[in-house]
């Protein structure tokens, strides 16, 4: 592994603990995830298995210190893992063949139902409210959350790409 890739991941994911933090609760101590986006922006920068996760890893365990919600550190522990390995599924397989333009958008809107689907789950089985409440909370928080991701990374993909292009000291590939 790279010294320096593994820095900027940590950044990236110190930049999402922090807004992950600052974001405001919605439902049930819920609210967006916001270092999700920086996850998903680490795997599409930096597409290897390994990296993706430690990175996946690390923000399960960086979003269970900084859940409010009942239930929601051992629900991050499991979703960011099994979140950030589909994601990079999803990235490989529609990588060479969609403009990043449009499948970074489209595939953090994805991942973050997904993570939100699998966290729900778990957090809901946890404290035992499954009945009724997951379609809810999926239509409150869940699609909420990822139209939110979704602008986020519009915005900030292209930035760290241009970045990344004008500093050089790194390999995105």
């Amino acid at each position: 592994m790279n010294t320096r890739v593994l820095v900027l991941l940590s950044l990236l994911l110190g930049i999402g603990a922090v807004l992950h933090f600052v974001v405001p609760p919605f439902i049930y101590g819920m609210k967006p995830d916001m270092l999700l986006s920086m996850m998903f922006l680490g795997i599409i920068l930096f597409p290897k298995t390994n990296y993706v996760v430690v990175l996946s890893l690390a923000a399960g365990v960086i979003s269970a210190l900084t859940t409010q919600t009942p239930g929601g550190q051992i629900a991050n522990m499991i979703d960011k893992p099994i979140t950030g390995i589909l994601f990079f599924a999803l990235l490989l397989l529609v990588k060479d063949r969609i403009n990043p333009k449009f499948n970074v958008p489209v595939l953090t809107a994805i991942g973050t139902m997904i993570s939100g689907s699998i966290f729900l789950t778990v957090a809901l089985y946890m404290i035992g409210l499954m009945e009724g409440a997951f379609l809810v909370l999926f239509g409150t928080i869940v699609l909420p959350a990822a139209a939110l991701n979704t602008a986020f990374m519009i915005i900030i993909y292209p930035i760290v790409q241009n970045i990344l292009k004008q500093s050089r000291p790194l390999s995105t590939v």
